[in-house]
């Protein structure tokens, strides 16, 4: 990937631990694509005072000297992080929305991803969604990929596969070949993973629940060989069929590899090329142990696939 078509990584960047977690994936990202990287750091806009339309103009140059300096960290963080600093733009943006200004940012710069961590609260090694990520995850015009808390400390030397959690929908090539898109930007081998859910204890006490079950995974295979059928007769894509008593028991029982990125899609009544979890990617965005891509609705169309690029 490279040259004036190639699309920009965004990465949201904050001077705390979140910041440095999605500095860590981004720079991976970029690495793997050979792609450029843009660093944006969004800042309140100062109110009005002193009647319509003024503003302390000591406070307007603190809050914009404050957002330099936090993107001169994060650039010499990414040098650190062997990106070189010829491939690294940084933006400040104010706005009241972090994630609404990270999505005004991407728009602007024709950035093809934006890349945030977890929100602080969560649990270390999984994602939790705060307010940034619950904004661009409601309404990006592009793909979104999240790092989980504490990925800064354990992050791997390069990332290494792409898991695309798949169930059979309506429209489903779409979705298929923007994953596999990204998989080949990054030049990552491709696995397809469909989580079957089993009532808790149901399927242990009752023959025909066991046989309901059987038939389940049986289908899922199905879909799964499919679903592996639209990619084409490229490199043979990996296919796992998961069974447990939520999203999160059958998700931990998939193995992730050090390097691994979980792509999973929005909800089939997004609007069209809108980011917007629904439940159950929700669930799986906070169970997974490992960066998750999200994808758009509709984000297959004239996608990377063919051009190994990431999509815009």
């Amino acid at each position: 990937m490279s040259g004036p078509d190639t699309m920009r990584i965004l990465v949201g960047y904050s001077p705390d631990d979140r910041g440095e977690d999605a500095l860590a994936l981004a720079a991976l990202v970029a690495r793997g694509a050979g792609a450029p990287l843009a660093v944006a750091h969004v800042y309140p806009p100062p109110w009005p005072a002193h009647g319509p339309g003024r503003v302390d103009a000591e406070w307007v140059a603190f809050l914009r000297n404050q957002a330099d300096e936090a993107l001169d960290r994060g650039a010499r963080r990414l040098g650190e992080l062997s990106v070189p600093r010829d491939g690294i733009t940084v933006h400040a943006h104010p706005h009241r929305g972090s994630g609404r200004g990270l999505a005004e940012v991407a728009g602007d710069i024709g950035a093809g991803l934006i890349v945030i961590g977890s929100a602080p609260r969560g649990r270390r090694g999984r994602i939790a969604i705060g307010s940034t990520a619950d904004q661009l995850l409601h309404g990006s015009p592009v793909p979104v990929m999240l790092a989980p808390r504490g990925y800064a400390g354990h992050a791997p030397g390069g990332l290494e596969r792409m898991t695309v959690a798949y169930w059979r929908r309506r429209e489903v090539e779409e979705p298929l070949r923007a994953a596999a898109g990204f998989a080949g930007a990054l030049g990552l081998p491709l696995r397809l993973v469909t989580l079957v859910l089993r009532p808790p204890g149901l399927a242990a006490r009752f023959q025909a629940a066991r046989g309901m079950l059987e038939r389940q995974v049986a289908q899922a295979d199905e879909d799964l060989r499919e679903a592996a059928g639209f990619l084409g007769g490229g490199t043979p894509v990996e296919r796992l069929t998961s069974v447990g008593t939520g999203i999160d028991k059958a998700l931990g029982g998939v193995d992730m590899l050090p390097g691994e990125v979980l792509a999973c899609h929005s909800s089939h009544d997004a609007p069209l090329r809108k980011v917007f979890l629904g439940e159950s990617s929700g669930k799986i965005v906070r169970a997974a142990p490992c960066p998750v891509l999200v994808l758009p609705r509709g984000a297959g169309s004239g996608g990377p696939a063919g051009r190994r690029e990431l999509p815009g």
